[in-house]
């Protein structure tokens, strides 16, 4: 390395020549019929068999449009999708009756569940279900009637083959269907009977696959009697849905069994007919029916009997049929009112699932529903009442679930004039709140909307006593905030519904009939009625805090508000949204509103605000959740709602007022002090302030602006500190230090790097990246590369001599303790060395406008390139000394690879017309190849590159260079 140090040892750079070099050659191209997106016409040529081995005349072409799939053409057309394909179609007839006959009955049951069943618009049982046990409770005790299986109820052995005395056995069987055994559970409660029911349930599973039919229709006949019990009227709802769940199974196992006798020896087809029913499933069938016509109650008898229903189409084309109106006429003999309607509701569940068609039946159910609500005053229910402590609107109550059944079964795709008799005969009823409750519930919206004057009329005309009023414009609201009423009655519709609303005294009969109405007045009206509504529902709730029991309904209003009002000036006008916010005094329910009205926000608003009316609401709004977080809440709660905060502050924008700007960024910063990512946020904010003055300014600051950029590069500088990241402190130093180099602050800068070179020590070895530690290196590597590529525009110090940022760097980067093993240090010199050679340059490849950086600071004076020959050689002579060192370590991987990346420096930047330094470029090839790691491609692209830039007439000593360049094998 010996040279006169006076001589440039970097090479002299033209930059614009060289990037014109670069530019790749403009070529005209003759495209013809060809474009990237038309579609590929595949030839396929196919040679006819017995033709003559090399005969042209004997191929045909044919041609196809379709494009070719790469994905497809990659899987050769064996994907899983068309395996199993390919498998079921070819599947054999054996394979085919492998699956058990039973199976395909429960296949053909859901398929054939799903074909007639109706709609997705239809709500299904399985969704009122859940909604009935949860709402129909009881803390009573209730008993339950277990029966209890015999030994005569299983199969006969093997030995006794008599037909006679197996078919005597039955009949005992039969005879005991309601005399057999049983015992009675007492003092159970609800989780116990429920338990019970399904204990039941499985029993009943058992017994069937255990061939003991008789035991199993026992226990659906005794389940069904339960259902004639009303000593806890309360919890009656509940129980029909649990028993009705054992008269479902019963059901499907019926029609599973028969549906096996059909299948054999072939499987029936989808749409099947009475004749391809065989005699021996008939007959069965038939058996079942005639067992079910011997019970001797009606209430087990026609439960049971509706639980096979299906089971009709195997007997008789119009079997259904028939059997639907005989089953309505015979719910006229049960004489409790709710024990009829609920059979009604369950006739009505079972008839939509197999003949949804037949509604005429459907129609008499309703029809014989209202007849029976006489029986509701009747003296017996009323004693009933009395006797079990029981108020007439909570009884009325227990019908709901049955009567909105039925209705929504028979309104469900109904007429509209079907729908406007049922109406009338709820008019000529009259005084029927409940019945009137669900019609509104049931029928169409859109059927109700359309008349919400009559229903309003109908409503007035109900005894408050029965059915609170409130209810029924509750019902009334539903379906108004789902349809569009009439305009012209739309404010009359409100203020009928809103003077019987304001007058509840309960407050969560309030609320829950207020929060339904909301969405009505946000639909249909401003934001004066808006308010309004929102007043009166302050007063409600403010006294003895009635809110903090109706939170949810509170937070449903919130919703529906911002549903329909987007416009955020609107909304924060209202006088009384704020006062309404502050009923939210429980800290997780305040926040996850704020957290709501936020999420909107930052979804419709498009444009930036300035607007102070909801700055300072949406500035309270972040405060309440920033203000939220504590040492224990978690990382991924903080990163939510710091992502919040954040899209709000970038949607705020003062325009040309930067003072404005940065004044809110300073009481922003003191508000969200304690989330880390906002903080970030407001300093890139704050940068970007200064680079919008620089902007408009054009780049000549006035003396005002340029005390203004110096402001915000001082907000920067106190703000980064408060950082707990050090990676984010690094960068936001940099980026902060060019920002200012870029508004000509040179001091600022100048305080900004060194600021992040004294940090550098403070680096750990490993950071916590996503939960996870990981070694900090390779984002310490990361950020000094960009570090150096800044230090080229930095102008130096008057006061601290001749490239003092980059010795002050390599200093820190000399005493910085490294992973044992690393190369990372001596990547950081061999990365300085493009800087340096950048730095002799006469013209450096960029600088900022306006700023004087040291090309022109020094003009190629000797000494600076003195400076940096010396430096350039202490830095190769360090890599050097740690190459020999990994010889020494046997560590040859590392060392050629180090060895390679030090060549393509000095290939790049260094003056190879130095024989010394030519000869240093060849050793560095040489070890790098040494031990066969280096890429052969890489090597031979290196190459070819060098053979390139020797063409140039400036590089022509590169070929002597290049001819002493060996590529070696690995072997």
């Amino acid at each position: 390395l010996a040279s006169v140090v006076n001589k440039q040892r970097s090479r002299g750079r033209n930059y614009e020549a060289e990037l014109q070099r670069c530019r790749p050659e403009a070529a005209l191209v003759e495209f013809g019929d060809y474009h990237p997106l038309k579609s590929i016409m595949v030839t396929d040529t196919k040679t006819r068999r017995g033709a003559r081995k090399g005969s042209t005349s004997s191929s045909s072409s044919s041609s196809s449009s379709a494009p070719l799939d790469p994905l497809s053409s990659m899987l050769d057309g064996t994907d899983p999708l068309s395996m199993f394909a390919a498998a079921s179609a070819t599947e054999t007839p054996a394979m085919s009756h492998s699956v058990s006959t039973g199976d395909l009955g429960r296949k053909k049951w859901e398929k054939e569940k799903e074909e007639e069943v109706v709609g997705p618009d239809f709500e299904s049982w399985s969704l009122k279900r859940g909604e009935i046990l949860a709402r129909f409770t009881t803390t009573e005790k209730l008993s339950i009637n277990l029966f209890m299986g015999s030994d005569r109820g299983k199969a006969p052995s093997p030995g006794s083959s008599a037909v006679s005395e197996k078919v005597r056995t039955r009949l005992e069987e039969l005879d005991d269907l309601e005399e057999g055994s049983q015992r009675e559970l007492l003092n159970l409660s609800q989780q116990d009977y429920a338990n019970r029911i399904e204990e039941l349930n499985q029993s009943l599973k058992e017994a069937w696959a255990s061939d003991q039919k008789v035991k199993a229709l026992k226990i659906v006949i005794q389940c069904s009697k339960l259902l004639s019990d009303t000593s806890v009227i309360q919890f009656y709802p509940s129980k029909f849905v649990l028993i009705t769940d054992i008269l479902d199974t019963f059901g499907r196992l019926v029609y599973d069994r028969i549906w096996t006798m059909c299948s054999d020896p072939r499987p029936l087809p989808d749409s099947f007919t009475v004749d391809d029913v065989n005699d021996t499933a008939k007959e069965t069938c038939l058996n079942w029916f005639f067992k079910i016509a011997s019970i001797r109650e009606l209430l087990p008898r026609l439960y049971v009997e509706a639980a096979i229903l299906k089971c009709n189409c195997f007997l008789n084309k119009c079997g259904i049929q028939e059997t639907l109106p005989r089953l309505t006429a015979m719910i006229r003999g049960i004489g409790d009112p709710l024990v009829a309607a609920y059979t009604r509701a369950y006739l009505c569940r079972v008839g939509m699932e197999v003949a949804p068609h037949l509604k005429d039946s459907l129609n008499r159910n309703f029809f014989d529903l209202l007849g029976s609500f006489r029986q509701i005053s009747s003296e017996s229910v009323q004693n009933q009442l009395v006797l079990q402590r029981v108020e007439v609107p909570e009884y009325l109550t227990l019908y709901s679930p049955a009567i909105s059944w039925i209705l929504q079964c028979i309104a469900y795709r109904a007429p509209e004039p079907l729908l406007t008799e049922m109406m009338e005969r709820c008019k000529k009823l009259g005084n029927n709140a409940l019945l009137l409750n669900s019609v509104m519930r049931a029928f169409r919206p859109e059927f109700v909307a359309g008349r919400a004057t009559d229903f309003i009329g109908m409503i007035k005309d109900c005894d408050e006593a029965g059915f609170p009023k409130h209810l029924l414009f509750g019902s009334l609201g539903r379906s108004v905030a789902c349809a569009d009423p009439p305009e012209s009655e739309r404010l009359t519709i409100l203020n009928e519904a809103w003077k019987v609303v304001t007058k509840v005294r309960s407050p969560q009969d309030y609320i829950n009939c207020a929060e339904i109405w909301v969405e009505f007045t946000c639909r249909h009206f401003s934001k004066r009625e808006v308010n309004t509504v929102l007043a009166d529902i302050i007063k409600h709730m403010t006294p003895d805090r009635a809110f903090e029991d109706a939170y949810p309904q509170l937070q449903s209003v919130i919703r529906k508000i911002l549903t329909y009002f987007h416009d955020f000036s609107v909304l924060f006008s209202m006088e009384r949204f704020l006062p309404f916010l502050d009923m939210f005094q429980k800290d997780s329910v305040r926040v996850e509103v704020c957290r709501s009205i936020m999420e909107v926000f930052i979804k419709h608003q498009v444009e930036p605000t300035r607007d102070p009316v909801i700055l300072n609401a949406m500035l309270h709004i972040c405060k309440t959740m920033h203000d939220s977080v504590n040492a224990l809440t978690v990382e991924d709660e903080k990163r939510s709602l710091a992502l919040l905060i954040i899209g709000f502050i970038r949607m705020v924008c003062f325009g040309r007022d930067f003072e404005q700007q940065l004044s809110f960024c300073v009481e922003a910063r003191a508000t969200f002090c304690n989330l880390e990512s906002v903080m970030v946020q407001l300093i890139h904010t704050v940068n970007q302030l200064a680079m919008e003055t620089s902007r408009v300014m054009r780049g000549s600051h006035s003396r005002k602006t340029a005390a203004f950029v110096r402001a915000c590069a001082a907000y920067s500088f106190i703000t980064i500190p408060s950082l707990s990241s050090i990676f984010s402190r690094l960068s936001l130093y940099l980026l902060s230090g060019q920002v200012a180099l870029a508004n000509q602050c040179l001091s600022q800068a100048d305080a900004f790097l060194k600021a992040a070179v004294s940090l550098l020590p403070e680096v750990p070895r490993s950071i916590s990246v996503e939960g996870k530690l990981r070694a900090s290196e390779s984002f310490l590597l990361d950020f000094i590369n960009n570090f150096l590529a800044t230090l080229l525009v930095v102008p130096d110090h008057p006061e601290h001599g001749v490239l003092y940022l980059v010795r002050g760097l390599l200093n820190m980067i000399q005493d910085y303790t490294w992973e044992d093993n690393s190369d990372a240090k001596v990547r950081v010199y061999v990365s300085a060395l493009p800087l340096l050679a950048a730095m002799s340059q006469e013209t450096y490849l960029y600088s900022i406008p306006k700023v004087d950086s040291n090309e022109t600071l020094y003009g190629g004076d000797p000494k600076f390139l003195l400076e940096i020959n010396k430096l350039s050689e202490t830095l190769i002579g360090q890599v050097l000394d740690h190459l020999k060192g990994l010889g020494r370590d046997e560590a040859t991987r590392r060392q050629g690879a180090l060895a390679f990346s030090l060549f393509g420096v000095l290939l790049a930047h260094g003056d190879l017309r130095n024989n010394k330094l030519s000869q240093l470029a060849v050793n560095l090839w040489n070890l790098s190849h040494k031990h066969g790691y280096c890429e052969t491609r890489v090597s031979v692209r290196t190459l070819e590159f060098i053979k390139h830039q020797a063409q140039q007439a400036d590089m022509s000593h590169l070929s002597d260079t290049v001819q002493r360049l060996v590529l070696q094998s690995r072997t």
